[in-house]
């Protein structure tokens, strides 16, 4: 047998030796498949904490409030009442609202906030904006901003409906008080004060009416 016959099959058997050994090491694919293990570390558990997000709690009520705590049902159930409801929504609400209705009070004009007043607030409003007008004291009031302002509580009534969220401001103004002669008797031109008020404002959830009212405050 010549030589190049005999390298011809030294060959071919190195080679029936190599795919023997790649079927040893490998397996075959035999119709159905072994079911695939589990996969642990890292990307198993990035994909475990996606799922409890996507199924977690609800951001737009635990970013104000602590999760599992009264005033974080209340909210829930007032989005279930009215699903267009949000909570960072009614608080960017509210701050534009404080503003208008702080200096409503402070300047002695109610009419234009009257309709966002409890018929209780109003006549609170009006007994001291009378009591200064009596004793001839103007105010002089410039809004410079809401420099806190937080969701202190919340609850809701599920028979009639009624959600009431109870914020806390602070706010920044400046302010002095003029006798009737033009005396200054109270604030300053050249500085500012701290404003802090603690307001509930109330709504029936799902109403045709979108407007809060302010039923109560305090400091």
């Amino acid at each position: 047998m010549n030589s190049p016959i005999i390298q011809l099959l030294v060959l071919a058997g190195v080679a029936v030796f190599l795919i023997l050994k790649l079927r040893n090491v490998l397996g075959t694919r035999e119709g159905f498949e072994k079911p695939p293990v589990t996969q642990k570390g890292p990307d198993a558990t990035a994909r475990r904490e996606f799922e409890v997000i996507e199924g977690g709690p609800d951001r737009d009520i635990i970013d104000h409030v602590p999760e599992g705590s009264a005033a974080a049902d209340a909210l829930a159930r007032m989005k279930r009442a009215e699903p267009s409801f949000g909570v960072a929504d009614f608080l960017s609400g509210a701050r534009g609202a404080y503003e208008m209705i702080l200096m409503s009070f402070e300047r002695g004009d109610l009419a234009e906030i009257k309709p966002f007043l409890d018929a209780d607030v109003y006549e609170s409003f009006a007994g001291v904006v009378e009591s200064r007008a009596a004793q001839g004291l103007v105010v002089e009031a410039e809004f410079v901003g809401v420099r806190e302002m937080t969701l202190a509580d919340a609850t809701f009534d599920d028979t009639t409906r009624l959600g009431e969220l109870t914020v806390r401001f602070v706010g920044e103004l400046t302010s002095v008080v003029r006798d009737a002669s033009g005396e200054i008797v109270e604030g300053s031109t050249t500085g500012t004060k701290k404003q802090k008020d603690v307001w509930t404002f109330a709504r029936n959830m799902g109403s045709d009416d979108p407007n809060w009212q302010l039923v109560a405050t305090g400091e």
